[in-house]
């Protein structure tokens, strides 16, 4: 089976709406679209995080100082366990999220 993703034609109809790409033993492989931000959070595993169009502020806690990255297309943001982070987009973004299914 193959499947094919034109990501920059993908549009949810709220912010965070997302579709399945692949399920991998227990790892979610989802499209996100939005133009508003998530909220603080931790995953209860690794996420690998890239922008696949727009541009993505990735704000996280580092021994409690908050820290900022400005993500564009093409950029790969990798949140660790424990990583507490949240995603602010310039407007719409459309993002390849990888973590363990289930995740917040």
């Amino acid at each position: 089976m193959q499947k094919t993703f034109r990501s920059r034609d993908f549009t949810g109809n709220k912010p965070w709406a997302a579709t399945d790409i692949a399920s991998l033993n227990g790892i979610s492989v989802r499209l996100h679209w939005t133009d508003a931000p998530y909220r603080w959070h931790v995953n209860d595993g690794e996420e690998v995080f890239t922008v696949l169009d727009g541009i993505v502020d990735m704000h996280y806690r580092e021994n409690g100082v908050e820290k900022q990255v400005a993500l564009q297309t093409g950029d790969i943001f990798f949140a660790g366990i424990g990583c507490e982070h949240v995603a602010h987009p310039r407007g719409a973004a459309r993002i390849l999220v990888i973590e363990k299914e289930g995740s917040v």
